[in-house]
């Protein structure tokens, strides 16, 4: 044989060596991904608020704990939710722990740290993520970080230049000699410190690298422990008010993140309009909170009232659609109602019974996105006023030996509840428990509810019924129809012609939407949903 015909053989089975050695990598590559995906799914999620020391009681001792919520996780899973976000786990002295005493560790009320560990399997094993909040805008003025700086300046001469090589802390927060807007003085001293929230949150300085080292190691303690990403609080408080500033941070943190684990998600708190939320979106950031469409002053809200058209709320989904994607291909809208910060939305209508509350609910879990539900919105809780009235023991039963029920956070008023507990309500099928179980289940059975992009069906749409198309490249295509008000509707639907058949009816009384030659007629505050046939 030839040199010739030798060289031609060897740099065949050289080249079969390294054919081989890619397709074992990409199939090795395919099955990592597969694996994380088998845990924690590629879809858009339907996530369930828990405001732990309100939610379930393990140990008699009346606050809410993570082994509490763990006793819950059936009942989260049948619900139809396949994520949790934790309000802030950290030690605090606070009942709602939004002033963090140490990143890295667990508060004794909730439990330790293994009890966290075993919540992660027991959601990870159930195909539920965990959303972990993280407060960086501040920390409490008893974290570690803070004590050593307000000791240093204790310690500082008068008139003397503070020097970072004797205490690196003082770069963490922001100082001044000044008493500038938003800052607090600091007791014995000459020195004052944002605090734009309250006194005892003293702000971070969040452009110090020390500090973005530190912020990126949290990151990574929790992602390495399992979290699956973070609910990030006051994004638009990072600076005040510097768009610019608070985007360029966003960036770093979602940049970080995903350096860390690449699958990490993350949602943002922007209480704003919805032009700011735009730019902000120009961050790369997975997710900010639709807070546009959320509250009393919301466009739902609006829309049920009667001060907007059922047009608008259409009109609101494109826009925001187009918007936040122009600025962030990649986004993920995270549609929701209310929240621990707002009253309960059963207190938006005095004179509603049930159907305008079910209502107001579909429409938000009905939007493009990861739809979030805070606890107890399921049974229609009520909770207005200050803070901790917003946030009751969740009211699992009226048994005021219920081992489950906790006393909820202190200095709360007594709340009358408009609705049974869930311990009734469960057995209801025209509850607001029930209601909530059927609206997920449909936003779960049709993807593109979640996934897809809205289109407005101009030939339906009116001042009383919102319709829309929600199309996907991958997933069949949905019209939903609501009827926003309290009397029936009927809709000539000829213009679809043979393609769409009515698939689902969700009527928030006893009685069904009827779909008969092209005519749709529906009762009072219902949704019909057609697919293709």
């Amino acid at each position: 044989m030839s040199v010739k015909h030798c060289n031609i053989k060897k740099k065949l089975r050289i080249s079969i060596c390294v054919l081989l050695c890619l397709m074992l990598c990409l199939s090795g590559c395919r099955a990592d991904r597969a694996s994380k995906a088998s845990r924690s799914g590629d879809s858009c999620r339907t996530v369930y608020e828990i405001f732990v020391c309100s939610f379930c009681d393990s140990d008699g001792d009346g606050i809410g704990d993570l082994n509490g919520v763990r006793s819950k996780m059936d009942y989260i899973s049948d619900l139809g939710f396949d994520a949790i976000w934790l309000t802030p786990v950290h030690p605090s002295a606070t009942y709602h722990k939004y002033d963090v005493d140490d990143y890295r560790a667990i508060d004794p009320s909730f439990g330790t740290m293994e009890d966290y560990e075993a919540l992660l399997k027991e959601c990870h094993d159930k195909g539920i993520r965990v959303y972990m909040d993280l407060v960086l805008n501040h920390t409490s003025e008893e974290h570690e970080w803070f004590r050593a700086a307000s000791d240093y300046l204790h310690e500082l001469p008068s008139g003397w230049e503070p020097d970072t090589s004797y205490c690196k802390y003082f770069d963490y927060y922001n100082f001044s000699r000044q008493a500038l807007d938003g800052y607090t003085y600091l007791e014995g001293t000459e020195w004052f410190y944002e605090a734009g929230f309250w006194s005892e949150m003293p702000d971070l300085n969040l452009s110090s690298e020390a500090v973005r080292a530190e912020i990126r190691d949290i990151m990574a303690f929790w992602l390495d422990k399992g979290v699956d990403g973070f609910r990030l609080d006051a994004v638009t408080a990072y600076y005040a008010n510097d768009t610019s500033a608070n985007t360029e941070f966003l960036r770093y943190l979602k940049e970080t993140a995903r350096s860390i684990d690449p699958e990490c998600y993350i949602v943002g708190e922007a209480w704003t309009d919805r032009d700011t939320i735009a730019a902000l979106y120009t961050s790369g950031i997975d997710s900010l909170f639709e807070f546009p469409f959320a509250g009393e002053g919301g466009l739902i809200a609006r829309t049920l009232n009667g001060s907007s058209r059922a047009s608008d709320y259409v009109d609101g989904m494109v826009w925001a659609e187009d918007a936040y994607g122009r600025a962030n291909p990649g986004y993920t809208g995270a549609p929701f109602y209310t929240n621990h910060d707002m009253n309960r939305s059963a207190s938006y209508y005095p004179e509603d019974n049930g159907p305008v509350t079910k209502m107001a609910y579909a429409m938000s879990l009905l939007m493009t996105g990861n739809a979030f539900v805070y606890y107890g919105e399921e049974i229609g809780m009520e909770g207005a006023g200050k803070d901790e009235n917003k946030r009751a023991p969740m009211y699992w039963s009226d048994d005021n030996e219920d081992p489950d029920m906790c006393a909820g956070p202190p200095d709360a008023d007594e709340v009358q509840m408009k609705f049974p507990p869930l311990a009734d309500q469960i057995k209801d099928k025209q509850s607001v428990y029930s209601w909530f179980k059927e609206v997920i289940r449909v936003r779960n059975a049709y993807p593109a509810i979640s996934s897809g992009t809205t289109e407005k069906a101009d030939f339906i749409c009116d001042d009383d019924v919102a319709a829309f198309f929600r199309r996907s490249d991958t997933e069949e295509d949905v019209l939903i129809v609501m009827n926003l008000r309290g009397q029936p509707a009927r809709k000539d639907l000829s213009t679809l012609g043979k393609d769409f058949r009515l698939s689902e009816m969700l009527c928030t009384g006893g009685e069904k939407i009827t779909y008969k030659k092209s005519t749709v007629t529906m009762p009072a505050y219902s949704i019909a949903v057609f697919t293709r046939r």
